[in-house]
């Protein structure tokens, strides 16, 4: 018995640097859903992976760093679930967008609460790359829309962008909590309230394909 058990816990998975690495951080992102950031301890960490607690600085140079690298991890992976396909027209590659916005928000649920509203969403770290993630969809929905970047209206669609998706989080945020409308009209809500913010009739129908 004795002799089996030990040969079983001698075949342990041996990951890589980077898949290690990888690993901590996305430990890290899952404790975002229960905890603040700054929260996530070196020793919760270890544990769960199965390393001792000196090991994870062998990867992190220290605490700081590990926090940081799972807020750029949360951003990153949000911003890769939700890239334009720009094989689309304007209205579809939008609608593809917001669907696929959606479905990350459903699959990461107590995360993507915890961010925008729990103790993780005041801390520093969070803070930045959370702007960072905003401006970054701004820029994205700005590069597609046929403007002339000289455009002399530039600036104020650029900060109504910026309130759609301060729209669109608060949106999803509460129809999680409460569901008082189904899915798909969701989704056209949400599609439906980028046009309504063009500052041309020609943007606007753009915009709705």
């Amino acid at each position: 018995m004795s002799s089996s058990r030990s040969g079983s816990e001698s075949k342990r998975v041996r990951l890589s640097p980077e898949e290690r690495r990888l690993q901590l951080i996305t430990l890290g992102a899952e404790m975002l859903a229960e905890r603040a950031l700054q929260d996530i301890s070196v020793e919760d960490i270890a544990k769960q992976a199965g390393i001792s607690r000196g090991l994870l600085f062998h990867y992190f140079a220290s605490v700081g760093e590990f926090h940081e690298a799972v807020a750029r991890h949360v951003s990153a992976e949000f911003l890769a679930a939700t890239a334009p396909d720009r094989s689309l027209g304007l209205f579809d590659m939008l609608r593809d967008s917001v669907e696929r916005y959606v479905d990350y928000v459903e699959e990461n649920r107590a995360a993507y609460h915890a961010i925008l509203r729990g103790p993780s969403s005041y801390n520093p770290g969070m803070v930045t790359y959370v702007n960072e993630s905003r401006s970054a969809i701004a820029e994205l929905v700005l590069t597609e829309l046929p403007i002339p970047p000289d455009d002399p209206d530039l600036p104020r669609l650029h900060l109504a962008i910026r309130g759609w998706i301060a729209f669109v989080e608060e949106t999803i945020l509460t129809w999680m909590s409460e569901k008082p409308i189904p899915r798909a009209q969701l989704i056209d809500l949400l599609v439906e309230s980028l046009p309504a913010l063009a500052l041309s009739p020609a943007l606007a129908a753009a915009l709705r394909g």
